[in-house]
């Protein structure tokens, strides 16, 4: 059995192939387009899906799309009726998108499949359409490594749904509790997102980054007049604060009187105030996220938690949902955000459409593969891409590789290490890697301003051998995918000067925090990756060879991409990054390349290629 599940048409399209019930392939259409966040059907994504496995489409059992238009359009037509007649300029804009292309959705993506594959099939016989939240839902329990789970997902919004419970079991999957339209979580941390400056579906990261420079002021005031949070975790928002639902911008005019003035202008200097904005929407997530996993336990008693959803990207509030002990077990979609919509309108079509049995692998971590999913690149092909692209390389042996990178890292080098299959989702972890040592000083700065050209605030993550994880972090549980934030142990840390706990704001960033200060962040936090030797066999070596060489068994591990380009999918985007940026070693399978050793004609400007977000 094949199914084939892919998201589309709003943002971070991507596909996945299930094959009797396995993931076997998924991949975000935006590595092969170069289009970061691209939307467009996702075809060269489902060409590299079914090659993966030497499928040809007429092997597919069911295409399954991850959400429902009608019910989205339903939303957009009840909304303005709502609000009218002051929704009307947002209604005429969407109108013409929504009846030339995503109301007819079924023949549109019929139609691009023939496009994509020939004219021959009929695909409408075999394409389904999943609800938004329901392939949430899937994407986080179905490759879970629980029997039964409550799944809470938390996102925008998908056709009504913004916030779900549900319950699953064997290969069931039940939603018990919705939060509807308008009232969202992730459009109110949107919010702030767009008053203090940044891109709303791509800056709620960094306003999570800039949260620990600020106080949470503006908690209260929050509270108080947008957001009504009972104590099951259920919540309102006050809407006449907001302009989403009619308007074409996410707040108005009575948020900006309540926050004392307009919103910040884009790359304009950082205040305390967007700090403290930071801090205080950060601090009302984790308040909702926490009571909605004590109302879930309550009303459950299961013992197992799984997320996804956009708002289960943000690690902080996960973090702290670990801390709290209210489940004995959490697991989160890697692809949480709408791309892992694809794996989870795929799998509920096979589990919940054609009841088919789920058996747990005991030997596997989880169902997703370490989220490496993605293509791969045989040793004779990346010469030959290389080579064509102009790369002075050498070719060595995977002992010489590990210890090469493992030196040049104990060097102070930025790597860029290009290995394996392609992460799935949001994250580098091993496979499309910007590595450092994570004991450097200035590595954090370097790193943001040479190499990936972004806010200097931007903390970055650690990679650590699992073995070693509890004796530099406060977190006894896996971290695979970089979606938990956990404390820096305390005996790991570096005292301050009294001098230095005066200092605030952005002035924190230059004082060195811990033994490994170019991954600790100014509240001694972390993102913690635990690298596991069964899914990435070459990074743990690399790791471990870096932990003999200088008894620390952590290195920094950022995306390889720089800012405003998505993560690197091939030989030639790796090179490309390389000759773009202040990167001096790169790995592309077996071979190495040094800065000083290319070609200076092939140097690119980065900094003004890409368009900066």
């Amino acid at each position: 059995m094949k199914i084939l599940g892919i998201s589309a048409y709003y943002h971070d399209s991507a596909a996945c192939l299930v094959v009797d019930g396995e993931v076997v392939a998924a991949a975000q259409e935006e590595r092969f387009t170069r289009k970061k966040h691209d939307q467009d059907f996702p075809n060269q994504a489902i060409n590299y899906c079914l090659s993966e496995v030497g499928c040809k489409p007429e092997e597919i059992d069911y295409i399954v799309f991850y959400d429902k238009p009608f019910l989205k359009f339903e939303r957009l037509l009840e909304t303005y009726l709502a609000y009218a007649p002051s929704g009307f300029q947002s209604f005429a804009t969407a109108l013409p998108v929504w009846l030339k292309d995503k109301l007819f959705q079924k023949s549109v993506i019929s139609d691009a499949l023939k496009s994509l594959w020939g004219k021959n099939t009929n695909w409408t016989e075999r394409l389904l359409f999943s609800e938004h939240h329901l392939s949430h839902a899937a994407s986080a329990f179905f490759p879970s490594p629980f029997e039964a789970a409550a799944i809470l997902t938390m996102d925008g919004v998908g056709e009504w749904t913004t916030t779900s419970l549900a319950i699953g079991k064997g290969n069931s999957l039940e939603v018990q509790k919705e939060i509807h339209f308008p009232h969202s979580l992730g459009l109110l941390y949107s919010a702030i997102t767009y008053y203090t400056g940044f891109k709303v579906n791509s800056g709620e990261y960094k306003v999570m980054g800039l949260a620990p420079y600020g106080e949470p002021k503006f908690a209260q005031l929050m509270k108080d007049h947008l957001i009504d949070i009972k104590e099951d975790g259920s919540f309102a928002l006050d809407m006449s604060y907001f302009n989403y639902c009619t308007g074409l911008t996410m707040t108005n005019q009575k948020f900006d009187d309540l926050f004392g003035g307009p919103r910040r202008k884009e790359e304009a200097l950082l205040t305390q105030r967007e700090m403290d904005l930071a801090a205080s929407i950060q601090a009302v997530t984790e308040e909702v996220v926490i009571k909605l996993a004590k109302g879930i336990q309550q009303a459950t008693g299961l013992k197992n938690l799984c997320l996804a959803g956009g708002v289960a990207l943000n690690c902080v509030a996960n973090g702290k949902l670990l801390r709290e002990n209210i489940f004995e077990n959490i697991w989160i979609q890697p692809a949480a955000g709408d791309a892992g919509g694809a794996v989870g309108a795929a799998l509920g079509a096979y589990y919940i459409m054609l009841q088919q049995p789920r058996k747990l692998n005991p030997a596997l971590q989880d169902g997703m593969k370490g989220s490496f999913l993605g293509p791969q690149f045989e040793q004779a092909d990346i010469e030959k891409r290389l080579a064509a692209a102009g790369a002075i390389f050498t070719n060595h042996s995977d002992a010489e590789v590990t210890e090469l990178t493992a030196q040049a890292l104990a060097e102070g080098k930025a790597i860029g290490w290009h290995q394996g299959r392609m992460e799935f989702g949001p994250r580098s972890l091993g496979g499309r890697s910007i590595l450092a040592d994570a004991r450097s000083p200035s590595a954090q700065k370097l790193l943001n301003l040479k190499v990936k050209y972004r806010e200097s605030f931007r903390p970055f993550a650690p990679s650590v051998l699992r073995e070693d994880v509890n004796e530099w972090f406060d977190i006894n549980v896996d971290s695979p995918y970089m979606l938990l934030v956990a404390d820096v142990q305390k005996s790991k840390r570096l005292s301050m000067s009294t001098e230095e706990q005066k200092l605030f704001g952005i002035e924190k960033l230059n004082v060195p925090r811990s033994e490994i200060p170019a991954v600790t962040h100014v509240d001694y936090s972390a993102r913690v990756q635990t690298i596991h030797q069964e899914t990435n066999p070459k990074y743990h070596a690399l790791v471990s060879r870096f932990k003999a060489l200088t008894g620390c068994p952590v290195v920094v591990n950022t995306s390889f991409n720089v800012r405003g380009e998505p993560i690197v999918c091939t030989p030639e985007d790796a090179f490309r990054c390389l000759m773009g940026t202040e990167i001096e070693f790169l790995v592309v399978g077996n071979s190495i390349m040094r800065k000083e050793d290319q070609d200076p004609a092939l140097k690119l400007d980065y900094k003004n290629a890409y368009e900066l977000d």
